[in-house]
């Protein structure tokens, strides 16, 4: 995780495969292991998955909505890593800190691309108002 990749989509498909690498590394003889592990995979991959369905959006409301879901599934996964990092859940010497700050920054950059995606939205709306009430 130490190179920087800008595309969003590849990032997030690397973001999904270190999140499976890092749950297999967790002690699943205790029973919470298991349960944060299951939760860490589905949560930690939905974003790479769901990405291109925000990209196939139907309308600007619908891609903000598809966002926040992404936006949701990382801040779950965040608390996840932070949870299962804090009772010493991963056996492995990945350093979970490198995988938490990246979904720290993926966080920042989807709640940016909604705040835009909303901003234009709201101006869409605001502009079609106007055009109506011009005819």
């Amino acid at each position: 995780m130490k190179r920087k990749i800008y595309d969003l989509e590849d990032r997030l498909i690397n973001f999904g495969v270190t999140i499976i690498e890092a749950a297999e590394s967790m002690n699943i003889k205790r029973y919470v292991g298991l349960h944060l592990s299951k939760q860490l995979i589905r949560s930690g991959t939905s974003p790479g998955i769901h990405y291109g369905e925000a990209q196939a959006a139907e309308s600007r409301k619908d891609f903000v909505h598809k966002m926040k879901i992404i936006l949701k599934e990382l801040r779950e996964t965040r608390g996840n890593l932070k949870m299962s990092n804090r009772v010493k859940l991963f056996q492995s010497r990945q350093n979970i800190d490198d995988i938490i700050a990246e979904c720290s920054e993926l966080i920042a950059i989807f709640v940016k691309s909604i705040q835009t995606a909303e901003r234009s939205r709201i101006n869409d709306k605001q502009k079609n108002k106007l055009s109506k009430t011009d005819k």
